[in-house]
């Protein structure tokens, strides 16, 4: 099995911002979902770079059954 990173700069970073940059891309790209659990992430993101971006997130208090929109920041809607 392969596993595609849609955003190289991922593979040299293993911080919360660039995951959550991971995830705000892939959502809106509609590659996922913001309702998933992070852990759909894994495939996006190199095998060898998971236990660092997993090791991340629970330095953070994230867990993986934790949903994807938790890591991205709140959107704000105007009334139109």
């Amino acid at each position: 099995m392969t596993t595609q990173t849609a955003n190289p700069a991922i593979a040299r970073h293993y911080t919360l911002e660039a995951l959550r940059h991971e995830a705000k891309y892939l959502v809106e790209r509609g590659t996922l979902d913001r309702c998933q659990p992070i852990c759909a992430l894994c495939g996006y993101i190199a095998a060898r770079e998971w236990p660092f971006m997993e090791a991340e997130l629970e330095e953070n208090d994230y867990c993986l059954s934790d949903r994807i929109g938790d890591l991205l920041p709140h959107e704000t809607w105007s009334n139109d």
